[in-house]
């Protein structure tokens, strides 16, 4: 396609050639400058999705640095051309609906998932994945490595669920690992839903948010290697036998899941008693 230009941008850009151009040469969209005037001509079968807007005008500023000296190009004016050619890269939609905080009724109904990061005595980050129980506030696991991808993460989930079964649905925050397409298809085979809370919103995940503070607070910034940090973190996960929470009447999350349980089968002796 081409579009034409107006006599303006002639004056400014009638011999730069070549301005936008793939790395591989397949795509491109340069002026062309005939009698009539300036047209800017672009071909769209093969655009490069990498190009954005900061890379069209240093690559306009060189093209007219090199054809013409003195040149002036003014970023508003490529701007309006870098758009009339369709050339922005289009912003990465999330397949999955958004949901604020809602309580769940029973353990395992809904987990929470988020990332704690920190960094070692030798100065090198490392990422944990922490996993809570909405409804017990148990810790159900803490994964501890230099990297977690979408993958490593369905596939910690999966361990997870040997002991505790699969949950009904997973909140997290619109991190890449999780509105990746490993996680969403992971779900979608469990028949898992999942929940994001809206971008800038971390209130909406409160439970998750709550944990990492006290995780944080007591257990990270003093570990020296990777192995070092799993040991510490994992011994700090007693948190879930001795840490009471004023929220679920002054129980560690350990003595709530047991309660729960305790009423469960209370309540089916019950049904089977009055079933004539």
């Amino acid at each position: 396609m081409s579009i034409d230009l107006p006599p303006d941008f002639s004056t400014t850009l009638n011999l730069v050639e070549s301005v936008f151009q793939a790395g591989d040469g397949s795509a491109e969209a340069f002026f062309s400058t005939s009698s009539s005037g300036s047209r800017l001509v672009y071909r769209p079968s093969c655009t490069p999705n990498w190009w954005n807007w900061p890379r069209s005008i240093d690559a306009v500023a060189n093209a007219a640095c090199t054809s013409c000296c003195g040149v002036q190009v003014n970023h508003k004016r490529i701007y309006r051309l870098y758009r009339a050619a369709g050339l922005m890269v289009r912003r990465r939609r999330v397949a999955v609906a958004r949901e604020c905080l809602s309580l769940s009724s029973a353990p395992n109904q809904v987990l929470s998932m988020d990332f704690v990061f920190d960094a070692l005595s030798t100065g090198r980050r490392i990422k944990c994945l922490t996993v809570v129980d909405d409804f017990t506030k148990v810790s159900v696991d803490i994964l501890v490595e230099y990297g977690i991808s979408g993958f490593r993460v369905t596939r910690a989930l999966d361990e997870m669920a040997r002991f505790r079964g699969y949950p009904q649905a997973i909140r997290t925050d619109q991190g890449p690992e999780f509105t990746g397409k490993a996680l969403d298809q992971w779900a979608c085979q469990r028949d898992i839903k999942l929940k994001l809370i809206q971008p800038g919103q971390p209130t909406q995940s409160a439970f998750i948010e709550s944990f990492n503070g006290k995780f944080r607070g007591e257990c990270l910034n003093e570990h020296c290697s990777l192995v070092e940090a799993r040991i510490r973190i994992a011994a700090w996960r007693d948190y879930n036998e001795h840490r009471p929470h004023s929220a679920i009447g002054n129980l560690s999350p350990a003595e709530l899941a047991a309660k729960w349980r305790t009423n469960q089968q209370q309540l089916k002796r019950e049904k089977l008693i009055s079933t004539p």
